[in-house]
C-alpha cells in the first residue's frame, strides 16, 4: 500500500474513533482492497465491522439488496448500483457508513458503452451517499489502486463534512 493511502487511512481512523461510528465495505472489482486499506491502521476493529465482496450480481442482490431491475437495465457498472451497495452494506453489516466499488478493472470485461477502467465508487449512509466515476484504463493493478485511493479520499471528505455537521 502506498504512503498516500496510509495517510488517508489514518485520518479516517481518527475521525471514526472520535465520532464513535462504524464502517463496512461492499466491494466488487476491488475485491477487498478497500477493506485492506482501512485495516492497515492498528485498532481498526473498533470501527471496521467487515466487508462483502460481491463479485457477481447474485451476491449484490442477495446480500446487498441491489435491485435486479437496475442490474438488468443499467448493468452492475453504474452509479445507482454503487449507491445501492452502500445502503445494502450498512444494513447487512449494521454499520453507520459503507464504502462501495463496482466496475471493470480489466484487462477484459468492458463494453463499447462501458469500457475497461470504468469504476463507480460510492460511500455514505443509508440516507445519503456520494459517488464518483473513475474512467481511464491504466492496466488492472493501477486501475484498482486508483479506485481504492479515490474512494478512500471520497470517504474521508464525506466523514469530514459529516463531522462538521455534527459539531456545527
Amino acid at each position: 500500500m502506498d504512503f498516500e493511502s496510509k495517510i488517508i487511512s489514518r485520518e479516517i481512523s481518527q475521525l471514526l474513533w472520535e465520532m464513535e461510528k462504524t464502517v463496512g465495505t461492499a466491494e466488487s472489482c476491488t475485491g477487498g482492497r478497500i477493506a485492506e486499506a482501512i485495516i492497515s491502521v492498528p485498532g481498526a476493529s473498533k470501527y471496521f465491522k467487515g466487508g462483502v465482496i460481491s463479485y457477481v450480481d447474485e451476491i449484490k442482490m442477495s446480500l446487498l439488496n441491489v435491485d435486479p431491475q437496475v442490474l438488468e437495465e443499467q448493468t452492475a457498472v453504474c452509479e445507482e448500483v454503487a449507491r445501492q451497495m452502500v445502503k445494502g452494506a450498512c444494513r447487512t453489516l449494521n454499520t453507520d457508513y459503507a464504502i462501495a466499488s463496482t466496475g471493470f478493472a480489466g484487462p477484459t470485461g468492458g463494453t463499447k458503452e462501458i469500457p475497461v477502467g470504468t469504476i463507480w465508487l460510492a460511500c455514505g449512509t443509508p440516507e445519503k451517499q456520494v459517488s464518483v466515476k473513475v474512467e481511464e484504463d491504466h492496466g488492472r493493478d493501477i486501475n484498482l489502486a486508483i479506485a481504492t485511493n479515490t474512494v478512500m479520499q471520497l470517504f474521508l471528505d464525506f466523514l469530514k463534512s459529516e463531522n462538521e455537521n455534527e459539531e456545527g
